[in-house]
């Protein structure tokens, strides 16, 4: 147990200062009395972010560094280097924090400590339809995300660096993010256990999360989280899960039912009551008939991008045995 624990906001930013706006300005109503420090990282940005953090000098302890574009995870360590603090908050820039959150992670961390800690990220009213629609199929059960954002077990839960914590000490022994992007966070993750530092999930430390993606942007990160996840099978054997594979499953199942169709429309069945199950439960959850119907385009880009790359990289990297950085160098960062 840190004695006190000092808190250190770690935010990585590269071309979003109106996100930053948004950020601090949560972080100024936060319901916290304690002092903490907020460090910002620009990481090469051409739309800087200074003027914007400024703006908040008064109300908040908060320090500014600029540095030459290196990735998310190389700006978090530097971040890290150069706090203050002794415990690490590390925040993606597109994220807003409820008033109640700092308090929530610090009672829950003095009364259970441990040296690392993960969040679920949620949707509110502000969202478009296009972001809700993201939002349910990136977090739900139903798909492939709940049990990043709404696990229970306290044991060997894997944050995400949009909403993590993690202790001067733990970063100190694991040397923080390595330069792959994305996926560096569940290999920190991953690093972090191997070190025998126990994990846990704070339930109501949540973050807004709010994604300002397009379709074709969406696409194209899911499509790197699916050539990213073979690579860490590779590094980290003994976390590979069947479940990995559902999207890719789920590709070649649709095509199968569409195809035995054709001779007995029996077949659609499976699948029609899994859609339909999705529409139900995201028009519920949404309170809106048309997000749920809109989230089916989220689902079908989320499953085909993930799908068809995760085969893919299977096939390099686990099958061909190429090395990682040679096959696919746009997901490493120099």
């Amino acid at each position: 147990m840190l004695n006190p624990i000092k808190y250190s906001f770690i935010i990585p930013v590269f071309n979003r200062p109106e996100e930053i706006f948004e950020l601090l300005k949560s972080v100024e109503n936060l319901d916290f009395s304690d002092d903490f420090e907020i460090v910002i990282i620009e990481d090469g940005s051409s739309k800087k972010c200074k003027k914007v953090v400024s703006f908040f000098n008064s109300q908040l302890n908060i320090s500014y560094y600029y540095k030459d574009n290196s990735g998310p995870g190389s700006s978090r360590n530097y971040g890290m280097k150069l706090a203050k603090g002794n415990y690490f908050i590390i925040l993606d820039s597109d994220c807003i924090l409820p008033p109640h959150y700092l308090k929530t992670v610090d009672q829950f961390l003095k009364n259970n400590f441990y040296h690392c800690f993960g969040g679920a990220d949620t949707s509110d009213s502000s969202f478009s339809s296009l972001q809700l629609a993201i939002n349910y199929t990136m977090t739900s059960m139903l798909t492939t995300g709940g049990i990043r954002g709404h696990k229970r077990a306290i044991q060997k839960f894997e944050p995400r660096s949009f909403n993590m914590g993690m202790s001067k000490e733990v970063f100190e022994i694991t040397k923080g993010f390595s330069n792959i992007h994305p996926g560096e966070d569940p290999d920190l993750s991953f690093r972090i256990l191997k070190h025998n530092y126990a994990t846990v999930f704070i339930p109501d430390a949540f973050v807004v999360h709010k994604r300002r993606l397009s379709w074709n942007k969406f696409y194209n990160q899911i499509s790197k989280f699916g050539l990213v996840r073979p690579i860490l099978n590779e590094w980290h054997p003994n976390t590979a899960k069947i479940t990995f594979w559902f999207p890719t499953f789920f590709i070649f199942f649709t095509f199968c039912s569409l195809l035995l169709s054709y001779y007995n429309g029996l077949f659609l069945i499976p699948l029609a009551s899994y859609l339909i199950l999705i529409v139900m439960d995201s028009t519920l959850k949404n309170k809106n008939l048309f997000i749920g119907f809109y989230t089916l385009i989220a689902l079908f880009i989320q499953f085909t991008a993930y799908g068809f790359s995760f085969l893919k990289s299977t096939f390099y990297i686990n099958y061909l045995k190429r090395d990682p950085e040679k096959q696919f160098p746009k997901l490493f960062f120099k």
